[in-house]
């Protein structure tokens, strides 16, 4: 259960409150609104009990131990997909080149060029 039977006061402290203040406004005799606000109370009082349950239902986190599990059984069937795909890639070096995308080996070729004119501009300092 999530809180505490002292939630469960302050519930009914609060009910009876409210009830108090409207059934007031009526004009009854006293010992029925005292009566009346004091059923309410205890009524509330006793709902709390599973109202209390549900919010710790909700709330409830597994155990770290069963999460861990579940996170290390994923990372292990990650590796043995990654070790087979590099064993794979090992074996046959013209399907690793097909895997990557067009927009890698343009970035090759523009690292290629910027280098080159990084050279050239270089020599052309050194000869100034």
């Amino acid at each position: 259960m999530y809180g505490s039977v002292f939630w469960n006061c302050w519930g009914s402290l609060f009910a009876f409150t409210v009830t108090f203040a409207i059934v007031y406004q009526e004009s009854i005799s006293p010992l029925k609104i005292m009566l009346t606000s004091f059923f309410v109370a205890i009524a509330v009082f006793i709902l709390m009990f599973p109202v209390r349950s549900l919010i710790g239902f909700i709330l409830f986190t597994s155990d770290d131990e069963h999460l861990n599990d579940a996170i290390e059984k994923d990372e292990t069937d990650g590796n043995e997909n990654l070790s087979e795909e590099m064993q794979s890639g090992i074996e046959n070096p013209e399907e690793m080149n097909n895997h990557h995308s067009s927009s890698k080996g343009l970035q090759d070729q523009n690292a290629e060029e910027i280098a080159n004119v990084v050279r050239a501009m270089m020599e052309e300092k050194d000869d100034a």
